[in-house]
């Protein structure tokens, strides 16, 4: 919370001092309760690790929202809690309607929580801090997205460590450019940490369209196609082992959905915008915008044809590679299951037939088949759970719907109220706190949330 502060003061916003003093003094007094009391087994287990995640994550949400409300930014706690928690998940989903309303310090922790929360808030601990190995590998895999998390080198505070030197890197290059097509210093630092944690937080309510630039709608959309690629890919280019990024078949898939999904839209919203290439410039950067569930917007989608509305939503449920800081269910997910399903239709054809799941020519393992069934089944049941609760409301079953998945995948928008030029500023307090728990439960991917729930003292 140092940087905020800075930041007001560059400023001079006095409020700063009480908005984010506050927090910082209950944070210290809190970590510095936990050090009294040494626990005689240290040992992080599976459970230990998931637990300890869910509980920081939503430690850290209920406390960083606190400078909101301190500050008169967003007085309402609930609202600065969703606020918060769409920050930390990466979600990019808004209660405000009046963005340029906030002070300058407000704006950056609100874009500062989506760099913090894209990475990981503990992988960004295991980073700075020197542990034992065994404690941390748990929690890596905790905040981690993806059926699997590996090691990019033995230790897992190394690994963590090359992570961030290279989520560090793609941030300050986008800056960099971003400077050079006219941006401001201050805009370039709070858009390119909002892309870089795929959010969607941006400082006018118009989003990226205020500054209507060609040139910066593309930097932005390809550094957004860039942080939702697996960060491995790019540990791999740097030790020349090019043959393990050509060979990546969740590489292919998202690259090629990208591709066609913006040929295809751009032909739907043609008459839109008199001619294929604006329709095109529109159609790529909110192609980009939501595979990678980052939520920046260059159009209001409500307004296009039905079908690549459609496209978008389907969009939103396959999300980007595993490892990167995009959300949605991952492009590593989808691929075990349709191989999972094509795995039964031969079964079914012939029951002798000897036949695994491939991912990359190589065989899945089963317990990572398995784990992605459950972990759709899952997704599911608490989608279906989570928009049972907010249709209370009364609002449409589309835009009921549209709020869950855009939480849930930590997109960012929807459809009809819930679309880029909406919020969920009208929502209850109830159906708030509903949504804050979807988006950490998507971030986290359901595991970690649930563990915490059912934990039981032995």
């Amino acid at each position: 919370m140092i940087l905020p502060v800075i930041v007001g003061l560059i400023y001079g916003e006095n409020q700063v001092y009480l908005a984010f003093g506050i927090p910082m003094a209950i944070l210290i007094a809190t970590g510095f309760a936990l050090t009294f009391r040494k626990p005689k087994n240290n040992s992080v287990f599976s459970l230990e690790g998931f637990v300890s995640v869910a509980a920081a994550w939503i430690l850290v949400s209920l406390i960083g929202a606190l400078p909101f409300v301190i500050s008169g930014d967003i007085p309402n706690y609930f609202n600065a809690l969703f606020e918060t928690v769409s920050g930390f998940t990466t979600t990019g989903a808004t209660i405000l309607s009046d963005v340029e309303s906030l002070s300058r310090s407000g704006l950056f922790w609100r874009a500062f929580t989506h760099w913090l929360g894209g990475m990981g808030i503990l992988v960004l601990v295991l980073a700075v801090m020197s542990s034992n190995d065994s404690r941390t590998m748990h929690m890596m895999r905790a905040e981690c997205a993806g059926p699997k998390v590996g090691r990019l080198v033995t230790k897992s505070s190394d690994s963590a460590r090359i992570l961030y030197c290279i989520y560090i890197s793609l941030t300050l290059l986008e800056i960099i450019m971003l400077l050079f097509g006219g941006m401001p210093l201050y805009d370039s630092i709070i858009h390119s940490c909002s892309s870089a944690g795929t959010g969607g937080f941006s400082i006018y309510s118009a989003s990226i369209g205020h500054y209507n630039s060609l040139y910066i709608e593309m930097v932005i959309a390809v550094f957004i196609i860039l942080f939702g690629v697996n960060f491995n890919m790019y540990y791999y280019l740097l030790i020349r082992k090019f043959s393990q990024v050509y060979k990546n078949e969740e590489l292919r898939v998202y690259f090629g959905l990208i591709i066609s999904a913006t040929i295809i839209i751009a032909i739907n919203i043609m008459k839109f915008y008199g001619g294929f290439g604006s329709a095109l410039r529109h159609s790529f950067f909110m192609v980009s915008s939501t595979i990678t569930s980052t939520g920046f917007a260059t159009a209001d989608i409500t307004q296009w044809p039905v079908f690549s509305q459609t496209l978008l939503v389907v969009l939103m449920f396959v999300g980007s590679c595993a490892g990167s800081t995009g959300g949605g269910m991952k492009i590593a997910r989808w691929l075990i299951l349709v191989k999972s399903a094509m795995k039964e239709l031969k079964y079914v054809v012939n029951p002798r037939a000897v036949v695994s799941v491939k991912v990359d020519g190589k065989p899945v393992e089963q317990d990572i088949v398995r784990g992605v069934s459950s972990y759709a089944i899952l997704f599911v049941c608490i989608m279906i759970t989570s928009l049972l609760l907010i249709s209370l409301n009364g609002y449409s079953i589309e835009e009921s719907a549209s709020g869950v998945i855009t939480c849930m995948n930590n997109i960012g928008f929807g459809v009809g109220r819930f679309g880029p030029n909406g919020g969920f500023g009208g929502l209850n307090s109830f159906s708030k706190v509903v949504l804050s728990l979807d988006m950490l439960i998507g971030r986290l991917e359901i595991y970690p949330i649930f563990m915490m729930l059912a934990i039981r003292k032995k």
